[in-house]
């Protein structure tokens, strides 16, 4: 584990340096023929995010995409924000006011990828290039960043079945899928279930609307009057604001010792690891993907190449051979959290640790 979050650090690095190399390049030539005038450092970058339901939004993607646009144009590239709050009619509606405000480029965290497609060809019809970050929308997008979906699927269900054990199929587990309006979240899903079919018994399963904890909370208040809390010996949580809503059911019903994933690596989240109330999260280098989105959206304002910057393609339902970068996870448990989280500035221990936490940091050692 000490390993792989090195790797993630080291590449950051890589891309942050490649970044700028191409950002100073004064030949390159844009990635498409509609590319853009070459322009100087003072470029209008607009970031809709999609949701402030979960902490990193606000904490960490927001500041970080900030911090890069202002480093790659000598301070003098604006960042126009907005946050749709879970409502893909309102983020349409933000995509407009881009629009009307003449910016250079948009990074788009889509709330319904499907549904964003107009607005994105209407940023594209007035010469605004898109970066589809953090969720793979549809229409003419330029530039894609994220984090490999199907392999987060796959950490959680590998940390599920690891910390089951030879109980894995003494009882049922309940899957906690994220919104349906989520392409990551089929991509989750489908990671999971290529680890856990076969392995286990799923008792019940949900796509949770709108990723909500308290929706996730009702669904498990659901599925243990349906299967039985006697019967139910873990639970898939596609991340960690919804494993809060499902442990707060669980602790209402009396089921406790049993693993709970999660995703993120919330503060809450994990807090929760450390108690032994959740088993793990998803460790992701938000430093990471957001230094690729601001990259990206400084290379495209300046009509400038890519290629320095993304190495791979991505298809799309609509959109064919983009240039991606899919950024390693790691799966965070109790053993590692000072090798990511606190490593990497996400958190530092006295906020992991503060209050009531500290009795169980010093019982794993956590110092």
């Amino acid at each position: 584990m000490r390993r792989a979050a090195v790797a993630v650090a080291t590449t950051a690095m890589a891309v942050s340096l490649a970044a700028c190399g191409s950002a100073k390049e004064s030949g390159d030539k844009g990635d498409s023929s509609d590319s853009a005038a070459k322009k100087g450092d003072d470029i209008k970058v607009g970031l809709l995010l999609p949701e402030n339901q979960t902490a990193r939004y606000e904490k960490f993607d927001k500041p970080l995409i900030e911090k890069k646009v202002k480093e790659l144009t000598n301070n003098k590239g604006e960042v126009v924000y907005a946050n749709a709050k879970q409502d893909a009619t309102l983020q349409a509606q933000q995509v407009d006011t881009m629009i009307t405000n003449k910016v250079d480029v948009l990074i788009v965290d889509a709330v319904d990828s499907k549904a964003i497609a107009g607005s994105v060809k209407k940023a594209k019809d007035q010469g605004i290039k898109v970066v589809a970050y953090d969720r793979l929308a549809e229409g003419p997008i330029d530039a894609y960043t994220s984090f490999d979906n199907v392999t987060v699927g796959k950490t959680q269900g590998e940390a599920l079945l690891k910390a089951l054990g030879d109980k894995a199929k003494s009882g049922q587990i309940v899957m906690m899928n994220g919104s349906s309006t989520d392409p990551n979240a089929a991509q989750f899903k489908e990671g999971a279930h290529s680890v856990l079919d076969g392995k286990v018994n799923v008792g019940r399963e949900y796509d949770t609307k709108e990723w909500k904890p308290e929706n996730a909370n009702a669904n498990m208040e659901g599925a243990i009057s349906a299967v039985g809390k006697d019967k139910i010996v873990g639970v898939y949580s596609a991340n960690d604001g919804m494993a809060g809503g499902i442990i707060t059911a669980l602790k209402a019903a009396g089921i406790a010792n049993i693993p709970v994933t999660g995703q993120d690596a919330e503060l809450a989240g994990v807090q929760r690891i450390i108690t032994g109330e959740q088993y793990m999260s998803v460790y992701k280098s938000y430093p990471q993907e957001a230094e690729v989105a601001g990259a990206m959206a400084v290379a495209l304002a300046k009509g400038e190449s890519l290629d320095s910057i993304a190495k791979e393609k991505v298809d799309s339902a609509t959109t064919k051979g983009v240039p991606s970068v899919l950024v390693p996870v790691v799966s965070l448990t109790k053993d590692n959290i000072k090798e990511t989280v606190i490593k990497e500035g996400f958190y530092t221990l006295d906020e992991i640790c503060a209050g009531n936490y500290k009795a169980a940091c010093d019982k794993i050692g956590l110092k």
